[in-house]
């Protein structure tokens, strides 16, 4: 049975970074096909340029994330896992399933719902996530049990649902329980327009979690754009510093870092690094 409460973090003041371009689309507020996002940014075409940076680094570091021994105490598992990322990607839950009891997936269009439950309900005309379950079954050393990646993935994937970025209870009049870990890939560098908005959307995510969960955030350095279907959407524009200072402002302590510098080149867009980040709230 799902219920929640909602806990607050402080914040502080960070160095303001502005907005590149307020031309750009912005995802939450006009949307983007969906399926295009996919086939741009995470499929196995050969002339797509991103598998390095945004399927393989992300994939790597959460598997290690989730290993036993990762931490003294042992590997990251509870009952609850929230994701709040971008777009219909699956690609970045296949290690958490392995650990979480439940996973809720929260999505701010219903395009990107849509196209998420096709996948989950086998339709026809899917999105292939077939390279993802080998990449992450070939990471595991467990390249034998693909098929049973896939059905395990989709039977952790039953709780989808949308939200509204603009309420304080963004599930209202839903209340989630609190979780035990909050993935996030893309969806702060998407949504914010400045320090401020990312600020306060760090805030409510860190409102979904327990005492002593962890965040965890997939995003790009130093980008201000990205294109889908010749449209550009804005990116929030932000390094190191920044989200380390919004991070601790929000009282989060940080336990792994890694940042990839960039290898994939294309016009589709700019950026300068990926960035994984590891955070958990004292008990």
């Amino acid at each position: 049975m799902l219920s929640f409460g909602v806990e607050r973090a402080s914040s502080s003041v960070i160095q303001d970074y502005t907005m590149d371009s307020r031309t750009y689309k912005i995802y939450h507020e006009h949307g983007f096909d969906s399926r295009q996002h996919l086939e741009h940014y995470l499929s196995d075409n050969p002339e797509m340029a991103f598998g390095e940076d945004f399927m393989i680094f992300p994939m790597e570091n959460l598997k290690k994330t989730f290993s036993e021994g990762f931490f003294s105490s042992g590997h990251i598992k509870g009952d609850i896992l929230i994701d709040l990322s971008v777009g219909s990607m699956v690609h970045h839950l296949y290690a958490a399933c392995e650990f979480f009891t439940n996973i809720i997936v929260l999505k701010v269009t219903d395009r990107c719902i849509m196209e998420l439950k096709r996948w989950v309900d086998e339709r026809t005309g899917a999105f292939d996530w077939g390279h993802a379950a080998k990449l992450h079954a070939d990471i595991e050393g467990e390249s034998d049990l693909l098929q049973e990646k896939e059905e395990k993935m989709r039977l952790a994937l039953q709780h989808v649902a949308k939200v509204d970025l603009g309420k304080e209870n963004m599930m209202d009049p839903i209340v989630l329980p609190p979780a035990d870990c909050i993935i996030s890939a893309w969806l702060l560098d998407s949504i914010s327009k400045d320090q401020n908005d990312y600020m306060g959307y760090l805030r409510k995510f860190s409102g979904l979690l327990k005492p002593g969960g962890h965040i965890i955030l997939i995003g790009v350095l130093d980008a201000t754009y990205y294109t889908i279907s010749k449209e550009k959407f804005h990116l929030f524009r932000y390094d190191e510093d920044f989200v380390r200072k919004a991070l601790v402002g929000e009282g989060f302590i940080i336990d792994y870092w890694k940042v990839k510098k960039k290898t994939a080149e294309s016009d589709l867009m700019d950026y300068k690094s990926t960035i994984f980040i590891l955070a958990h709230k004292p008990k």
